[in-house]
């Protein structure tokens, strides 16, 4: 939990009994279904948390932007981010039921109102929807694209300094293979650029703009 203090120092105290009470709830939580491994739990905040929210160091979504995290699993990234953004407003899909039993779970008990969490695969969704969407490591970056380029929907206008719509995406390890053949524009940041722990130093968020 100190990490997360560290990197994010001004939370709201609502936002620290969140993030605090995120280690209990998984812990219990993971005892009856296995969302994270049973090894990594105690890293949780590291390998989890602070993960999810090297998002949050990448893009700052506006009240009323709508965010989809597809193959939440158990809720990563989009429960810490919810945390984070509270004006904002994410939906959290997998297509295991039991997954998405944990992440409803778990998003009531901190009572978070800006989370919706589904058994539902990503091409049952409404297209031109969503501001962002949100992966971790789901599978290759080329197919995610494919799955969701057609759910975001365009801003007719930027204001200045404003992010266009897209893909936030996190991924780890040497892409080079991965993103030879992709043609449309991609970004990819480091995040051992903003977070110092070693776990981070092959971490990246690939940003996709549409």
């Amino acid at each position: 939990m100190e990490l997360i203090k560290k990197y994010f120092p001004q939370l709201s105290d609502t936002q620290i009994s969140q993030f605090e009470a995120l280690l209990p709830l998984y812990t219990e939580w993971n005892e009856k279904i296995n969302v994270i491994s049973r090894k990594d739990i105690e890293n949780l905040y590291e390998r989890h948390v602070l993960h999810a929210l090297a998002i949050g160091k990448v893009a700052s979504f506006e009240p009323n932007d709508r965010l989809l995290d597809v193959g939440t699993g158990g809720g990563f990234p989009g429960i810490p981010l919810a945390i984070l953004f509270p004006e904002a407003s994410f939906h959290l899909v997998d297509s295991i039921g039991k997954k998405i039993k944990v992440v409803q779970e778990v998003a009531a008990a901190l009572g978070l109102k800006n989370v919706v969490a589904e058994q539902k695969r990503g091409e049952t969704l409404p297209q031109n929807y969503y501001d962002f969407v949100l992966g971790r490591g789901v599978t290759d970056i080329k197919v995610f694209f494919h799955w969701v380029r057609k759910l975001i929907r365009r801003k007719a206008q930027l204001e200045e300094g404003e992010m266009k719509n897209g893909i936030l995406y996190l991924k780890g390890g040497d892409l080079k293979e991965e993103l030879a053949d992709f043609k449309h524009h991609i970004r990819l940041i480091e995040i051992a650029d903003f977070f110092e722990e070693e776990f981070f130093e092959s971490k990246k968020v690939l940003y996709i703009p549409l």
